[in-house]
């Protein structure tokens, strides 16, 4: 009989797999090691998230109403300065750990005043890492902080306190705990002073401060914590930017709060007057709560929930909804978000409801987005220790907040669509008429996308006629060229691989969508017939499973139409169409400007040349000659696709062996956003003045007249 096997004990492994394998990493080690988990991402995204961190820690001093100003400066050598008169970071000694809060808050995880014990009544931080963080992945940081008459001052290196002997983050470090006394305080100032090197071991290469986003952060900032005086400041002087020829210095103070904001906010012309929503409420929840002894008891308390919400209806169809915690961004949403659109929806169907002029129909009922066509809202939200779905707090979770802002929202936009003075009555007239509008809208589009729509990808037969499809159902392989006009369709039938191109002729420029409305634009008949060819919807029915094919190419001609053309069908792709664009199916056919034929010379056999740009042609024209090669007849300059032979475009642009094609991307949505509405929206003025602020740097040898 076989003996059995022994038992093989956990050190005895055959993966050799032991508690010497585990590593404990200490103190702010696991930030260093993993700073995506508190920052996003190692790009610009988290190193603006960084200084988010402690522009937000002095502005929950002034949320408190112990703050009145704030200054950030970018300072040329690459480190960033924020500081303000608020009380200041507690200098004295915190009897557990035996550090001076200034050390605690800057070098202990989950350490901080917000955390219940009184200092805050409602702040943008919660997690007591925010400082620390930013400490962890710094290569410097200094911090002064002025209270009881005197200035107190530290330093760190990497997380690590002592001093440096120098100016900078390279000279020499010597590790010790403590503060310092630097110098007196002006009677009754108190403020904190940071500022710090972002570490170029963890940031990516070329990772830089956005003064951009950060005037954007700013503003709103200001917005949203009336009075507060935010002072931005960049020294880099780098090209490009308003500092670069000086120290550049922008003030943001806004007293009307989130009015102003909305009425910033809002795109086009006004329905309504900006409407303020306000209302507080309480709610109970059960929360660990630290005693005296350092330990986590289950408490049920009381919270206050403090709802303020901006909005204004405009002629337009954007919506613009801006939500904040605490005055910290949830470009997410969350459960404020949610309850801000039940109660707005609430409130608006009720009262269109009760109306009899309105009549609505069996089959007609309103949705969610037939009240926010048009809407610029800000909702705000402020309670104590907010549950936030991870540190960068872009969602918010309490689920409480839900049912109060719905509550305070339905009750308070009620009472102004029932008002009966003139002016509300007016205007409550004329959002409810807009809103059953979108509302009829919707139901018409959704009606002809219904009808239109083929059953099946390759057999309906609501095609459009004058699109000729390829053979191939193989979707991935597949691919639809948009041309400009017919002249340039013949050329290109004679050109293409039937086997997997397909072409769509478009008559002149299509309707600037950014404009018009869901049933405009379905009423033109080039934006029809594009999305019936695509075949996958449009809009929020978009279902990018169901395109037929793989690639979707513009081509136009080089010139300023075929540009404007190319424009327009972004803008319709952008728009109804985003989904293809984000996936990378969406491309602009690149066709050249000069054909070269150059004569054959010697050894040298007859060659063509094609450029695409008036400089590459001189450059190329000039290494010829160079050569001593000569350039037979004239040198060709296409004013169309139609020009070419059939060969010519297929060898330039057509051919996937010898063709250039620009992928069309959208690296941020929100920019992508506000440039379509510059270009293409309804606002004329600030159009204009980009125009005019760019014509100085138009060459006009570029303009082809």
């Amino acid at each position: 009989m076989t003996p059995p096997a022994p038992r093989k004990t956990a050190a005895a492994s055959e993966d050799g797999y032991t508690a010497a394998h585990l590593l404990v990493l200490e103190g702010l080690e696991a930030v260093r090691k993993r700073p995506g988990m508190y920052i996003g991402s190692t790009d610009e995204r988290g190193l603006m998230h960084c200084l988010w961190e402690i522009i937000d820690n002095s502005v929950d001093e002034a949320l408190g109403g112990h703050c009145s100003h704030i200054l950030v400066t970018l300072h040329a050598d690459g480190s960033v300065a924020v500081a303000d008169d608020g009380r200041g970071i507690p200098v004295d000694v915190e009897r557990r750990t035996g550090l001076s809060g200034v050390e605690v808050v800057f070098t202990h995880l989950h350490a901080g005043g917000k955390f219940g014990g009184g200092s805050y009544s409602a702040s943008g931080g919660l997690h007591g890492v925010g400082a620390s963080v930013v400490n962890a992945l710094s290569t410097r940081l200094d911090v002064e902080v002025d209270r009881g008459g005197k200035t107190w001052a530290t330093s760190f290196r990497r997380g690590t306190p002592g001093r440096f002997a120098g100016e900078g983050p390279g000279a020499a470090f010597e590790a010790r705990t403590g503060l310092d006394v630097v110098g007196r305080a002006k009677r009754g100032a108190t403020g904190t002073r940071v500022r710090y090197w972002a570490d170029e071991q963890i940031f990516l290469k070329g990772a830089a401060f956005s003064l951009q986003n950060l005037l954007d952060r700013a503003r709103q900032t200001s917005f949203l914590v009336p009075g507060l005086r935010i002072v931005v400041r960049d020294e880099r002087g780098l090209p490009g930017t308003p500092g670069e020829s000086g120290p550049h210095e922008e003030v943001f103070q806004h007293d009307g709060g989130i009015s102003e904001y909305a009425d910033f906010l809002s795109p086009g012309a006004a329905l309504s007057d900006v409407w303020r929503l306000q209302g507080t409420d309480t709610f109970r929840e059960t929360v660990p709560v630290l005693d005296d002894n350092g330990h986590m008891t289950p408490t049920e308390v009381e919270r206050e929930c403090v709802v303020d919400v901006a909005l204004r209806w405009g002629t337009g169809y954007d919506t613009v909804v801006r939500s904040f915690v605490n005055i910290i961004a949830t470009p997410k949403g969350g459960t404020h978000l949610g309850g801000f659109e039940t109660g707005l929806w609430t409130a608006v169907k009720n009262q269109v409801t009760a109306l009899r002029k309105f009549k609505l129909g069996k089959d007609e009922s309103l949705e969610k987005d037939d009240v926010l066509a048009g809407l610029t809202a800000v909702v705000t939200v402020r309670l104590a220790e907010p549950q936030f779905e991870g540190q960068t707090k872009e969602v918010l979770g309490t689920n409480a907040v839900r049912r109060i802002v719905a509550r305070v929202v339905e009750r308070e936009l009620t009472a102004i669509l029932t008002s009966t003075r003139r002016e509300d009555k007016q205007q409550a007239a004329d959002v409810l008429e807009k809103v059953v509008a979108e509302m009829r809208s919707r139901i018409s589009a959704r009606l002809h996308k219904e009808t239109q729509r083929r059953k099946n990808a390759l057999e309906s037969s609501a095609l459009p006629a004058k699109l000729k499809d390829c053979r191939s159902d193989d979707v991935e392989r597949s691919e639809l060229f948009l041309v400009e006009g017919d002249s340039a369709l013949g050329t290109a039938m004679a050109a293409r691989n039937s086997e997997f191109q397909a072409l769509l002729p478009l008559r002149g420029k299509i309707l600037n969508v950014q404009k018009a409305s869901v049933t405009d634009m379905l009423k033109n008949a080039e934006c029809a017939a594009i999305i019936q060819v695509v075949g996958a919807g449009s809009g929020r029915s978009f279902d990018l499973a169901q395109a037929r094919y793989g690639k979707v190419i513009l081509m136009t001609d080089a010139d300023v139409d075929g540009a404007h053309i190319r424009t327009l069908l972004l803008t319709l792709f952008f728009r109804y169409m985003r989904p293809l664009v984000e996936a990378g199916r969406v491309f602009a056919a690149v066709p050249p400007l000069h054909r070269i034929q150059v004569a054959a010379s010697g050894r040298a056999k007859g060659e063509v040349v094609y450029t695409y740009s008036d400089a590459e042609m001189r450059r190329v024209t000039a290494d010829l000659t160079r050569r001593n090669r000569t350039i037979k007849g004239s040198i060709q300059r296409y004013k169309g696709l139609g020009e070419m032979d059939a060969d010519q475009l297929a060898e330039t642009t057509m051919d996937r062996a010898n063709r250039t094609l620009r992928r069309v991307t959208i690296a941020d949505g929100e920019v992508a956003e506000r440039v379509f509405e510059l270009l293409m929206g309804n606002d004329v003025a600030p159009r204009k003045d980009f125009i005019i602020a760019g014509a100085e740097g138009l060459d006009p040898e570029r303009i082809d007249a």
